[in-house]
C-alpha cells in the first residue's frame, strides 16, 4: 500500500482510507450498515494487514456506535494509524447538541476521545458549514485543541468554495491552525467538485478526501441498465435515494469501467477508485464495507494504475457542466 502526504502536513497516510461508517446500525445509519464488533475486528483487522494506516468515522455515525466499534477494533494497534472523526452533527436532544459552536465542538470532542479509547485525534474535520455560529468562534476552538494535544490536525467537511477560502483566510489573519484537508463528495457520478473547490484545495494545499467513491454502491457494477435492481441495496430501496445524480450517464460510465477493468483482471470498484487516485489533489480514498469480501475487492484497488487514456475517456464520459463563470473564464483565458 503507497502512503501520500495529508495535504501539507508532514504525516503520510495509506492511498485507501477505511471509514467506519458501517459500524454500529443505529438509527439513520441502519441503512449504510450494520455490522457489530466481531465482523469490525475482522475488518479492520484485513485493512491493517494490507498496509490501510488511515481510518475516519464520525460522532453521528450510529449515534456514536461507530466510534466506540471502531476503537475498541483498532486496540493496541491505535499508534500504527492515522485516527480522524467529525463533528457538527446533533448527538443528543438538548439545544446545543449540534454545530459548531465552541460549547458543543469541546463537549464533542472529549466524548469522542472516550469512545473511541484514545488521548488524541490525529485530524479532527467540521462535518459540514454552521451557518449560526461566527467561524472565528469554530476556528478558536478547534485551535484550542490543537493546542492542548487532543487533536493533531483539523479538516473541513462539505464545505462550498467561499465557505472554505474564508475559514482559511480567518486562519492566517488570526493565526489560528488551518484546516489540513478536505473531506468531500467525489467520484465518476459526481466531479463537480473540480469547478471550484479541487481548484482551490490545490492552490490551498489541502488534501482531498473522497467520500462515497463509489457514489453509494453505484460504481460497483450491481446497477445494470435494463436489469432489476439488486435486492437489499441501497439504491434500490426509497431511503438510499440520498446521492442525486443522472443514472443513465452513470451507466455508461459503469460500461467503460467495465472495459477499463477487465483488461487489469480487475472488477470496476477498483476501476472506480483507481480513477480518482489518479485525480489531482487527492490523498486518500475512503472505503467502506460491509463484508470481508467487499474489503478484499476494494484493497486491491492499488495493485495496478490506471493508464493516461483510460483516465481520459472516463474524463469525457462523467465531465461536469460547464457553468457560468467557469466558461468564461475558459474563453478569456485563450487571450493570453
Amino acid at each position: 500500500m503507497k502512503t501520500r502526504f495529508l495535504g501539507a502536513t508532514g504525516v503520510r497516510v495509506s492511498e485507501l482510507c477505511f471509514g467506519a461508517m458501517t459500524f454500529g446500525g443505529r438509527g439513520y445509519w441502519k441503512n449504510i450498515g450494520a455490522v457489530e464488533q466481531p465482523e469490525a475486528d475482522r475488518l479492520v483487522g484485513a485493512a491493517l494487514e494490507a498496509g490501510v494506516t488511515f481510518f475516519d468515522t464520525a460522532d453521528v455515525y450510529s449515534e456514536g456506535r461507530a466510534e466506540e466499534i471502531l476503537g475498541r477494533a483498532l486496540g493496541g494497534r491505535r499508534e500504527d494509524v492515522v485516527l480522524a472523526t467529525k463533528v457538527r452533527g446533533r448527538t443528543g436532544p438538548r439545544p446545543n447538541d449540534v454545530g459548531l459552536s465552541r460549547r458543543h465542538i469541546l463537549e464533542s470532542c472529549d466524548a469522542s476521545l472516550r469512545r473511541l479509547g484514545t488521548d488524541w485525534i490525529d485530524l479532527y474535520q467540521v462535518h459540514s458549514f454552521d451557518p449560526r455560529t461566527p467561524l472565528e468562534e469554530t476556528l478558536g476552538a478547534l485551535d484550542d485543541l490543537v493546542r492542548a494535544g487532543k487533536v493533531r490536525y483539523v479538516g473541513a467537511s462539505n464545505f462550498t468554495g467561499w465557505q472554505l477560502m474564508k475559514a482559511l483566510a480567518i486562519s492566517d489573519a488570526r493565526h489560528l491552525e488551518r484546516f489540513a484537508t478536505l473531506q468531500a463528495f467525489y467520484s465518476l457520478i459526481a466531479r463537480d467538485l473540480e469547478l471550484e473547490l479541487v481548484p482551490l484545495s490545490l492552490d490551498q494545499q489541502l488534501g482531498i478526501l473522497p467520500w462515497s467513491p463509489l457514489g453509494g454502491g453505484f460504481l460497483t457494477g450491481k446497477y445494470r441498465r435494463g436489469r432489476p435492481r439488486p435486492p437489499g441495496a441501497r439504491r434500490t430501496e426509497a431511503a438510499g435515494q440520498f446521492l442525486q445524480f443522472d443514472e443513465e450517464r452513470g451507466f455508461d460510465i459503469v460500461d467503460e469501467l467495465e472495459r477499463i477493468a477487465r483488461g487489469h483482471g480487475a472488477t470496476i470498484t477498483q476501476a472506480a477508485l483507481n480513477y480518482l487516485l489518479r485525480k489531482p489533489g487527492v490523498t486518500s480514498v475512503i472505503i467502506g464495507a460491509r463484508t470481508i469480501e467487499q474489503l478484499a475487492d476494494a484493497l486491491k484497488t492499488t495493485d495496478w494504475e490506471m493508464a493516461p487514456d483510460d483516465v481520459a475517456r472516463l474524463d469525457a464520459l462523467s465531465a461536469p457542466p460547464r457553468l457560468y463563470p467557469h466558461w468564461m473564464l475558459e474563453r478569456t483565458a485563450q487571450d493570453r
